[in-house]
């Protein structure tokens, strides 16, 4: 029997400073009515769904920068999501700054969740690979300290829901291979990838024109070279002054997209997934088990980059 997911990419528009978490979670409830009228199973949510981007702003102080976290999921402002996912039959996955705490210390994570047709919580996900800064850099339009309000995850697990074995990642995650294989060699089916991503780079500007290139690229690769299925989900246009690159969309393990968003807006990409689709690539161009050579791969967990060692030290 073959095992279909119609998934929705919910793609979100801008959210204000002031905007309150009610008022996002009735659109984010709105966007599920919709992909639930369109007979979807499942719906992706952007990164850091629930508030603006904060961390292209400086705080100092802390109480401010915590008012963005979730210390609980579902909490008194999201639990009408997962009711409403739970009334209508329909998982959903949910990026969001988490604030916990773990063996006595306080630790905040971006955050993603996998949420099953139940309303269960059947997976979560802190981001890896934090892109930016951790100090002020005052020289730049906005700022990119998710290296200052955040700590990274510890690693890719996968999942078994929604009929196959599904994976999450988050934003910066996305350009790098290494996401998409730990995953890969995991069997994933599917992987889902909120992000933020802004037309500008001011490290870089020459990279601004390309942004929504390299966006697409990338997951397409990860899909193909893994066999796997990509949702890619953002938070699109202008908010607080930082244009988004948007472009949402849904990509098959062919590498090719196969539904993708058209607007800066709330929008939704719709697609009926056919996992059984996977093993086209998983058995044979990328049949891992006959084909991967791992003993010549060595460098890559020997080595952080050209000059530095994994361990810190330096390259000999």
């Amino acid at each position: 029997m073959a095992r279909f997911v119609t998934v929705a990419a919910g793609q979100l528009g801008p959210i204000a400073r002031t905007e309150s978490r009610t008022d996002v979670v009735a659109r984010l409830m709105g966007l599920m009515r919709e992909a639930k009228a369109c007979g979807c199973d499942l719906i992706v949510y952007p990164e850091l769904a629930l508030t603006t981007f904060f961390p292209r702003w400086y705080f100092e102080d802390q109480a401010e920068i915590d008012s963005f976290f979730e210390r609980e999921m579902p909490g008194e402002e999201t639990q009408a999501l997962f009711d409403l996912g739970r009334q209508l039959g329909i998982g959903f996955c949910l990026g969001y700054a988490e604030l916990t705490v773990e063996a006595g210390i306080v630790r905040r994570y971006n955050t993603s969740i996998l949420v099953d047709k139940s309303g269960a919580i059947v997976s979560k996900y802190r981001k890896v690979h934090l892109p930016g800064h951790a100090e002020h850099e005052p020289w730049r339009k906005f700022q990119h300290l998710e290296k200052r309000y955040f700590e990274p995850g510890r690693g890719f697990g996968v999942t078994s829901a929604f009929g196959g074995v599904m994976g999450m990642a988050i934003c910066n995650d996305r350009r790098w291979s290494e996401t998409y294989r730990v995953m890969g060699l995991q069997g994933v089916e599917m992987v889902m990838i909120g992000y933020n991503t802004p037309v500008h780079n001011p490290p870089a500007p020459e990279h601004d024109d390309l942004s929504l290139f390299h966006n697409h690229l990338v997951m397409q690769s990860g899909a193909y070279q893994n066999g796997t299925f990509v949702v890619g989900v953002a938070k699109a246009g202008v908010e607080e002054g930082v244009d988004h690159i948007g472009g949402s969309c849904i990509i098959a393990p062919s590498g090719e997209i196969i539904a993708r968003c058209t607007t800066k807006g709330d929008e939704l990409a719709l697609a009926r997934c056919d996992l059984d689709l996977c093993n086209s690539y998983k058995r044979t161009t990328f049949n891992f088990d006959v084909h991967r050579q791992p003993h010549a791969y060595g460098m890559i967990v020997e080595r952080k980059g050209v000059t530095t060692m994994a361990d810190g030290t330096a390259v000999l």
